[in-house]
Parts: C-alpha cells; sequence; structure tokens
C-alpha cells in the first residue's frame, strides 16, 4: 500500500519518486514479481504526513498497475497507472511497508444514455481549466475513447481539491460520478469567480 497526499483514480497514471527505504522495499518486491502486470494500492492520507508513517488514510483506494520504474541516484522513479478500486478492510503489519487486507469495489459500468450528461461534465470541467490554468492549456488535454476511463480521466483533470477527488472516487454509479464532476466543478468556478 502507496499512503499520498493525493487521490489516484482508475484508468489514470501517476508518477512517483519513491525515496523511503519502506516504499523502496516495498517497490524492490514488486519488481522481484515473476507475473507481468504487478500492482500496488493507492490511498489519500487525510491528516499527517506523506513521509515516516503515523497518518490518518482514507478507506477507499485504488490498485495501481507499476508499468515503468528508473533508478535514480538515492530515489526510484516509477509509473503506476490506476485500475481498480477498493475498500480497505483493516491495516495490518506495516513490517516492512505498508499492507492492507482489502475487499474490490464494483468497476462503475457506462451506458449511452450518460452521454449528455459526460458532455456537460467535459464542457464544465474545460471551462473551468481554461479559466484557472495558462491559456489554451486544455487544448492538450485527450480523453480516452473509452468511455469509462475518459469519464475517470476527466475526474483527473478537474482542477479540484483531494478532499473533492476523494468524493469522487467513492462514486457508486457512473452517472453519480457525472453528477458529482459536474456540481463539485461548477462549486469551484464559483470560488474561483469570487477571488
Amino acid at each position: 500500500m502507496f499512503p499520498l497526499g493525493s487521490v489516484l483514480f482508475p484508468c489514470v497514471a501517476i508518477p512517483l519518486r519513491v525515496f523511503e527505504p519502506r516504499y523502496l522495499t516495498m517497490v524492490g518486491r514488486l519488481l522481484d514479481e515473476d507475473e507481468p502486470g504487478f500492482e500496488f494500492g493507492v490511498v489519500l492520507i487525510e491528516r499527517g504526513s506523506e513521509a515516516g508513517g503515523g497518518d490518518q488514510r482514507a478507506s477507499v483506494g485504488t490498485m495501481a498497475r507499476l508499468v515503468s520504474a528508473a533508478a535514480g541516484a538515492e530515489d526510484l522513479l516509477i509509473v503506476g497507472v490506476g485500475t481498480r478500486r477498493f475498500t480497505v478492510e483493516r491495516w495490518v503489519d506495516e513490517d516492512p511497508y505498508p499492507r492492507a487486507e482489502l475487499s474490490m469495489l464494483p468497476d462503475l459500468e457506462w451506458s449511452e444514455a450518460l452521454a449528455p450528461l459526460r458532455a456537460e461534465a467535459e464542457a464544465v470541467v474545460r471551462r473551468l481549466i481554461a479559466r484557472v490554468a495558462e491559456p489554451h492549456a486544455d487544448a492538450g488535454i485527450e480523453l480516452s475513447d473509452d468511455p469509462v476511463a475518459a469519464v475517470w480521466q476527466l475526474a483527473a483533470i478537474a482542477p479540484l481539491g483531494e478532499y473533492d477527488r476523494y468524493t469522487l472516487l467513492r462514486s457508486t454509479s457512473m452517472g453519480g460520478l457525472l453528477r458529482q464532476v459536474v456540481d463539485l466543478t461548477l462549486e469551484a468556478e464559483e470560488l474561483w469567480s469570487a477571488e
């Protein structure tokens, strides 16, 4: 398990700089596995620090498939891609690195009836990105052709805080996820307008 100060969504890549001995051990063990497609869990740290442990962790997270690793002088640069969401049933012994017993959450299912809501969510997100980022920053952001992946990617690019992202991660339906993307992005837009 890799507790972080950020949320990972399914179908989204996450680059990580690994320098703590316990996580170097974890990644080393993943790389030693004979089977390709090794995974680790990512959970949001709700309170506390990413380094050193002693943090308070969220109960819902995302598995990440390790897709690359490059050694630096005193660290590893890895990239993972989110796969499945899970609920932490309980944390177990953290020696030599954080571990937990998990239950997988069901995948959210796409329906073509959601296409108008997805279009609305994308328009709202891109409008706010254009407002808060450099001019034309959203021009290079392409979403997957797969509608499920595209919705998770849309959630990832929405300019929201980590607790709002965690709310999105906990969605129980694709329609609910899209509705929350719209609502939370509109709330964020109001805050930007007030400044």
